[in-house]
């Protein structure tokens, strides 16, 4: 649903031509498919994290790989629907990201090529939602990128975020032999709290001069929309002793890309 969201707030932002039906439910999918398939192959190493939701993923890796089969063959279905340019750039990206899972599964557990990681999901998480609009554009105009870049830095905030709020919730947890290696353990909680928060800086600060700068109501509203999602994800993170509680880092720091519907 945040990727639905997410990019009918994308295509809104230039209305030349309708964005095809099929498009959002087809990036749903997709994001659906990724998500787990890369949860399941991580599963099956034998020092995966000790989360809630891998144990979820391992406990029923059957019926969920049955679940990825039907969407995997229902998104097939609806590409035949999609307009040329959307199936060239799908297929484009989506070899980036079977690369990506295939490369994650296969490297040892504290390969350093894992630090791309979290600003690769990003950027192809992001490209997904607003390069899937783009391609049925005849013109890309600099409000667009501009907000586009908003909402690549809101992702990354966002698996950046995850990570050092994972590292405090599993410190206690992770067993011998078990690996924690991400961008958090590398930068240290100051490192990471210091650049989330500049990060959140710089979206605010943009949202609020595109206001100025633009006169399009809906980009203002969206602009400002972004930054608030910059600045919950930024609240996760002053407390984190709250938030770690039953996981509400995740609800609400997931439910930021639910946000756009306020909008639309």
């Amino acid at each position: 649903m945040g990727a639905i969201l997410s990019n009918r707030m994308a295509s809104r932002l230039s209305d030349v031509t309708p964005v095809h039906w099929a498009t959002p439910i087809v990036l749903a999918l997709v994001v659906f498919i990724i998500y787990t398939v890369d949860r399941l192959l991580d599963v099956r190493k034998p020092n995966h994290p000790p989360t809630a939701r891998h144990q979820f993923h391992q406990q029923n890796a059957s019926l969920l790989w049955r679940v990825v089969a039907g969407a995997a063959a229902l998104g097939l279905v609806l590409t035949f629907f999609l307009p040329g340019s959307v199936v060239k750039f799908g297929l484009v990206l989506g070899g980036i990201c079977a690369a990506y899972v295939v490369s994650v599964f296969r490297l040892p557990a504290r390969h350093p090529a894992l630090l791309l990681k979290e600003p690769l999901v990003a950027l192809l998480y992001s490209a997904g939602i607003w390069g899937s609009v783009w391609v049925q554009r005849p013109a890309v105009s600099g409000v667009e990128i501009t907000e586009a870049l908003m909402f690549l830095a809101v992702a990354f905030q966002n698996l950046i975020l995850f990570d050092v709020m994972e590292l405090r919730e599993l410190s206690d947890l992770v067993q011998p032999g078990h690996s924690l290696f991400s961008l958090a353990t590398e930068w240290g909680d100051e490192r990471c709290d210091t650049f989330l928060r500049w990060l959140t800086f710089g979206v605010v600060g943009t949202g609020l001069a595109l206001c100025f700068i633009v006169e399009d109501r809906f980009a203002q509203r969206s602009a400002l929309m972004l930054g608030l999602m910059s600045l919950t994800l930024y609240g996760i993170q002053r407390y984190p002793a709250y938030f770690l509680k039953h996981e509400r880092y995740r609800w609400l720091g997931d439910g930021v890309f639910w946000f756009p519907a306020l909008v639309l």
